[in-house]
């Protein structure tokens, strides 16, 4: 829906903007030499009113001409400055929560067109820890969150609920941050808190894991079975291991028993990355369904304290 969104803003822009193109050039000084017709029959300025009624503006030229400048000016800040986006699901908890609203720094990876998304200007990669709003690989109408776990090179391996990362390095480079270039480097997990998120009537752990350069939190539930027989099958390697192809990235959520991400359906494509999610801008808590995935409809309050910096 975001991509239809993108498209008819551009299109009510272009259209706006052309109206009033169009008026100006060859509809408005018409007008002009009516009124100035008028004024020399009268011998005299006539009101405003009065050259209204002589030569009046169309009603969709005057509507264009007052909606343009503020369409434009959206359009604009949408499509290649900040896009404001709504958690959906719980895939990312505990970095963000559903009711989360948050700004997405489309420029981060790039400039593109707003309708066919074509690479205007080349401007960073992703870091391995971004939390990254892409197009969803199997359906591009979608837009997924999750956060960069693997870059172009990258081999990853999740096994019993452990990430282990070789990372791509150059030649003669021997460590990418605390990462050891030849081998596999099981990421620290540090325990925080086993009681504060529960999946039904289960507890969710809450560890602090340590993707250098970053440190930032997952929850694990301990009882959930991992499902390699869904995992995605890459040719060559084992049911969980990947290697990331180039212009390519591994996205996983920081929910790992409740993410459907890389694991299961691949890797994303550099033209699918929308942006860098950067700042929560508001938070509403809402009524619990049947469980904490399940929320009621109605909020209930604001969570002022999650506002700021995305970690």
């Amino acid at each position: 829906m975001a991509g239809y969104f993108s498209i008819f803003l551009v299109l009510l822009t272009l259209g706006s903007g052309l109206i009033w193109l169009i008026d100006h050039f060859m509809f408005a000084p018409k007008r002009q030499q009516r009124i100035a017709l008028a004024q020399n029959a009268a011998g005299g300025e006539l009101d405003e009113e009065t050259a209204a009624l002589i030569a009046p503006e169309p009603s969709i030229t005057e509507t264009a001409k007052s909606i343009f400048p503020m369409i434009a000016a959206i359009t604009i800040f949408r499509s290649f400055i900040f896009e404001p986006f709504q958690i959906p699901s719980g895939s990312m908890m505990p970095t963000l929560l559903v009711g989360d609203f948050i700004l997405v720094q489309k420029y981060s990876y790039g400039i593109k067109d707003p309708i066919w998304r074509t690479q205007l200007v080349d401007v960073d990669e992703p870091e391995r820890g971004d939390i990254v709003v892409f197009k969803y690989p199997l359906d591009e109408r979608i837009d997924y969150i999750k956060r960069a776990i693997g870059l172009p090179g990258d081999k990853i391996v999740y096994r019993n609920k452990h990430l282990y990362i070789q990372p791509k390095c150059e030649e003669g480079v021997e460590q990418q941050g605390d990462l050891l270039c030849n081998e596999y480097n099981k990421i620290d997990m540090e325990i925080l808190n086993s009681d504060e998120f529960k999946q039904g009537s289960m507890n969710l752990v809450r560890l602090e894991e340590n993707l250098s350069p970053l440190n930032h939190n997952i929850l694990i539930n301990p009882e959930a079975l991992e499902m390699k027989g869904r995992y995605y099958q890459q040719p060559g390697t084992r049911s969980d291991e990947w290697v990331v192809p180039a212009d390519h990235y591994f996205m996983m959520g920081d929910n790992r028993d409740n993410s459907q991400d890389s694991r299961f359906w691949g890797f994303v494509p550099k033209e699918n990355l929308v942006g860098k999610a950067v700042f929560i801008w508001m938070s509403f808590e809402f009524e619990n369904g049947p469980d904490d995935f399940l929320p009621g409809w109605v909020p209930t309050g604001v969570r002022f304290e999650r506002l700021g910096n995305i970690q």
